[in-house]
């Protein structure tokens, strides 16, 4: 696994094993659309959560999480109303997450949005 891709699904894989330790549970991930491509798409009790994940190697562009820009939110609000059409789920509220991560020689760090747009 190489390039954007690759670093791509390692940012996921490491999100979605942070968001299970916190009870979150998976319903689907990278599900495509028209307008893009939502990540993580999850359970938190009685709501559907879409979870956008930004990894970076450095913070010279500035803070992961920053990179979700209002552009970025636009595409991902109508990705998940067609999601929502498509799959019909059950739900009490929709809630959309951003998890940053911050790769370093070190490890990883984690900054979990909760409601962040």
């Amino acid at each position: 696994m190489r390039g954007r891709r690759g670093d791509g699904e390692r940012g996921e894989n490491a999100a979605l094993r942070y968001l299970e330790s916190l009870g979150y549970t998976l319903v689907e991930r990278n599900f495509q659309t028209r307008c893009g491509e939502i990540d993580l798409i999850l359970r938190d009790g009685g709501a559907l959560v879409f979870c956008e994940v930004k990894l970076r190697r450095s913070i010279s562009f500035g803070e992961p999480a920053e990179a979700v820009t209002a552009t970025k939110q636009a595409k991902l609000r109508i990705a998940a109303e067609e999601y929502l059409a498509e799959r019909e789920p059950d739900y009490e509220e929709v809630r959309f997450d951003v998890v940053g991560i911050l790769r370093r020689g070190g490890g990883d760090e984690i900054v979990h949005i909760t409601d962040a747009f």
